[in-house]
């Protein structure tokens, strides 16, 4: 009979590895899913949040900033008429539009129906026409422009539109026009209205407005990169000695009408607005965008730009500083959630490690059996990596596959990198963790007992260099913060890891001692329960280190993220009362009379209004000259408060206590009021009387306290006083307290009052500090990495606790032999597991607490807490530790562990002794 056709004597290894032990592989198998699906969502949802805040920037930038805006000259008056009019047609314009915009080098691409091209005077012309408007008796000057597309970027209010008659030439003296409903009422213009431009050759050019319209999108790039084409404007003459105003607005010619602008005397101008198509720009286009801006504003595209419009050609964008400020905020933005990422990566390496390391566990005795019956190294471990590939390897695409359907528009490439590592460490560590442990016979009943454990020397050298790495990357990440010149330092981004893994290293050090202190005065009492869990703590392997540095890791992360996200919060709440000063700011500063006591008395009666402080504030008030005073300033902001309430509201915003008796005290014989100054202006004025030029008059004060911040104003120097001793104590600002303001109703308030403009409220001022996707996007992965820093130290938790369970349920079983109650047997595995539970736990509060205080001097949330503010406002934040984010993992560690130990206890007490107790066990 041919061999090749024997049957097999045994059936596949894998197959039957599979039917016997399901639950394990099903349990690996989720893990692996887990954090495949995290490994390769992170880079997706960074690239997915830096995508969306680059088309966010480009496409909410106002349209004068973003559009690239191409201008050239006619051709010269020496060219024939023929040729000028030529270039300034509808069909020369459209084709050079369409070239234009296929030039531009990508991904930099221009959104065409966006865009828009046309021709239009630059030199403002006077209208000498008499029923025009004249505010100071100076006629309105116009502006004439010939844009394309009119019809479909506006509405018909009245008249009709403006069409062109026949041909066009240098010769016509008549065009129609159109005008904007905000045009139309300012400058008096009506359809049949027509004003006479002048020309070069002396007969002027009639233009006879025929329509009024009603711009579509004011704020698109087609009305809002000149804003005189939508509505007119009052400016002021700079060459008059006294304040002179005129109007200045524009008229809207048909297309192909350019000609006719040719022989005014207005300067014409062909121009090309290209709107930045940001649909399909990526993250990763950036370089290329900046690259792309550059070369067609001063290098060789632009040189192709003038080959297709004209050799005088030009183009001006700020498109490069919305680019600039992108970059930067992602480059403040990004090395701090790698801390994150490394951060979960490790602990998420670690759980791995634990798992291989469990799972090898179980079948060591099985392992055993097959070595010393001839099993060869090589051939266990290839067994084990089939095994271990046919569950890991399809979770591990199932989660590559979960993260690419969750997390759109982003890079593939390296998602497939994190989940591939992801089976590769799994894959790896079985088999050879396993294999390695069967280099050699090992004798049975060896003992590794934490308590008599020597570390080794090559452990301690580990350990050693370990230290120093840490202390170098905490120094680094002090000195300089977490990113360097050329991007990210991982190094520097892996310093709370390694934190952890030194405070794992020294508590496993130092674990040993309060174990022997505990256990002799244990000892001496009657019950047996205490000193066999202390002896059974005692007796648990000297490698402990991975559980124990996984819970650290975990916790240490959970804490991180907890405590940057406390610290955006910090930052935005900060910030937002040192805009507004208090919950609501109702402001009439430049009004010409200050807020009555009527309006006052409504503002009170708003509801879910607390407390209100009256506050008069005169900006820029100048200080007579004095020799006393050291420095130039001579301005300083002068505030009249009411000392009582302004007292409580700085109690109630969390301010420095605010002097009050101070300024309570009155005027002086000498007619010296007492002022509380800043720290600054403080030390300029010294003890001594100064005048203030107050706008009702001189007022004479000394400083008599020193006030950091005030809540009033934020970010100069000032000099509070009280206001009653004012001989204009109206109030000029109101500050508003309340938990749950009406903001309707404290509008309407002001609205009677005519100060609707300045009310501000904190919430509203609050939410302006998280306007970006990138701000959002880092905040959610700060969010995913607390979750799951929390639930990798439960499953680290789990993991060990699991790890002996065979052996403690045995125990349990030959204690209840010898009368062992459930009661106690529950509280011996409770107080066993309390040991390294409260270890960790403790550990964990304490490392987090050092890793946030060492680490928070390099660390600046600036960029991610308030981006979106106020450019004035200071952008930094520090980070803090986050109560909370310490305390609620490590208690959950403990309650974990806890909860373990009674369902085990509660479990073997069900299954019988019988079932444990089996002949030949040598557990």
């Amino acid at each position: 009979m041919n061999a090749a056709k024997i049957p097999a004597a045994c059936a596949p290894w894998v197959r039957t590895r599979l039917r016997t032990a399901p639950g394990i592989s099903a349990a690996l198998a989720v893990l692996v899913l887990v954090t495949a699906f995290l490994a390769a969502a992170f880079p997706r949802s960074v690239d997915a949040y830096e995508t969306e805040a680059l088309r966010h920037d480009v496409t909410t930038a106002p349209p004068g900033q973003s559009v690239l805006e191409v201008t050239t000259l006619p051709p010269a008056l020496g060219q024939p008429p023929s040729v000028r009019e030529g270039a300034v047609r509808e069909a020369a314009l459209a084709s050079a539009h369409g070239a234009l915009a296929g030039a531009l080098p990508g991904p930099l691409r221009a959104d065409v129906p966006l865009s828009s091209y046309g021709v239009h005077t630059t030199k403002p012309l006077a209208a000498g026409e008499p029923w025009l408007p004249r505010p100071d008796a100076v006629p309105p000057q116009l502006t004439y422009a010939a844009p394309s597309a009119l019809a479909d970027h506006s509405t018909l209010r009245s008249g009709r539109w403006p069409v062109a008659r026949g041909t066009v030439t240098l010769d016509t003296r008549e065009v129609e026009a159109a005008v904007t409903e905000d045009t139309a009422r300012e400058l008096r213009i009506e359809p049949g209205s027509t004003v006479e431009v002048p020309t070069q050759r002396g007969a002027p050019l009639t233009v006879r407005v025929t329509g009024v319209v009603a711009p579509l999108h004011p704020k698109s790039g087609y009305w809002a990169i000149d804003p005189l084409l939508r509505a007119p404007s009052l400016v002021r003459d700079p060459g008059a000695s006294t304040p002179v105003f005129y109007w200045r607005g524009t008229l809207l010619l048909p297309q192909d009408t350019g000609p006719a602008l040719l022989a005014t005397t207005g300067e014409p101008e062909m121009y090309w607005r290209l709107a930045p198509d940001a649909s399909d720009l990526t993250a990763a286009d950036v370089p290329g965008l900046e690259a792309g801006v550059a070369t067609v504003e001063n290098g060789p595209g632009l040189l192709e730009l003038r080959d297709i419009a004209g050799p005088n050609t030009t183009l001006t964008t700020d498109l490069d500083a919305i680019l600039d400020a992108y970059s930067s905020t992602r480059a403040a933005i990004g090395p701090v959630v790698t801390v994150a990422a490394v951060g979960i990566g490790a602990v998420a390496g670690v759980v791995l490690l634990m798992t291989g390391g469990l799972i090898s566990a179980r079948r060591h005795h099985e392992l055993a059996l097959l070595r010393s019956r001839g099993g060869s190294l090589r051939g266990i471990g290839g067994r084990l990596l089939a095994e271990t590939a046919v569950a890991v390897v399809p979770a591990a695409a199932l989660g590559l596959l979960a993260a690419v359907l969750l997390v759109r528009e982003a890079r593939f490439l390296p998602a497939l990198a994190g989940a591939a590592a992801v089976a590769a460490l799994v894959c790896a560590v079985l088999p050879l963790r396993t294999a390695l442990l069967h280099r050699r016979p090992l004798l049975h009943g060896d003992r590794d007992d934490v308590v008599d454990a020597r570390p080794s020397r090559g452990r301690t050298v580990a350990e050693l260099t370990l230290l120093v790495l840490a202390a170098g990357a905490v120094a680094a990440l002090r000195r300089r913060g977490t990113s360097t010149e050329t991007g990210t330092d991982l190094l520097v981004s892996a310093a709370p890891v390694l934190v952890g893994l030194i405070a794992a290293l020294v508590l496993v050090r130092l674990y040993p001692l309060p174990l022997r202190l505990a256990a002799r005065p244990v000892a001496r009492l009657r019950g047996a329960v205490g000193f066999l869990s202390l002896a059974r703590a005692g007796r648990a392997s000297s490698s402990g280190t991975l559980p124990l540095l996984a819970l650290l890791i975990a916790l240490t992360t959970a804490a991180f993220g907890g405590s940057v996200l406390a610290g955006v919060a910090d930052a935005r709440d900060g910030a937002a009362l040192r805009a507004v000063g208090a919950d609501a700011r109702i402001s009439a500063e430049g009004a010409l009379s200050p807020l009555s006591d009527g309006f006052v008395r409504r503002v009170r009666a708003v509801d879910g209004v607390e407390d209100v402080a009256p506050v008069r504030i005169e900006y820029a008030t100048p200080l007579a000259a004095s020799g006393d005073v050291r420095s130039d300033t001579r301005r300083a902001t002068l505030m009249g408060v009411e000392p009582g309430s302004y007292a409580r509201l700085a109690r109630g915003t969390g301010l420095p206590d605010f002097p009050a008796a101070v300024l309570g005290s009155g005027q002086r014989q000498d007619g010296v009021l007492p002022a509380v100054a800043s720290p600054a202006l403080a030390e300029r004025l010294g003890g001594k009387p100064h005048t203030i030029r107050s706008q009702a008059g001189d007022i004479r004060v000394r400083v008599a306290a020193v006030l950091a911040r005030t809540s009033a104003v934020s970010g100069s120097e000032f000099l509070v006083v009280d206001a009653r001793r004012l001989a204009a104590p109206g109030p000029t600002t109101l500050l508003v307290t309340g938990a749950s303001l009406d903001g309707r109703q404290l509008r309407a308030a002001a609205r009677e009052a005519g100060a609707e403009s300045g009310v501000r409220l904190r919430p509203a001022e609050r939410a302006r500090f998280v306007d970006t996707p990138m701000q959002s996007g880092a905040e959610r992965i700060y969010g995913a990495a607390v979750v799951a820093g929390a639930g990798y130290a439960l499953l680290a938790v789990l993991l060990s606790l699991l790890r002996t369970a065979p052996e403690r349920g045995t125990l349990l079983a030959r204690l209840r032999t010898m009368g062992l109650t459930t009661r106690q047997g529950r509280r011996l595995l409770a107080f066993e597991a309390m040991p390294q539970a409260l270890l960790a736990a403790a550990g964990g509060l304490l490392v987090g607490w050092a890793t946030i205080a060492l680490l928070a001097p390099g660390i600046d949330l600036g960029a991610l807490a308030l981006a979106g503010g106020d450019p004035s406002t200071p952008h930094t934040a520090s980070l803090r530790a986050d109560p909370a984010s310490l305390a609620l993992p490590a208690a959950g560690v403990v309650a974990l562990a806890a909860a373990v130990a009674g369902i085990q206890a509660w479990w073997v007490s069900r299954r019988g002794s019988i079932k444990e107790l089996r002949a030949g066990d040598t557990r």
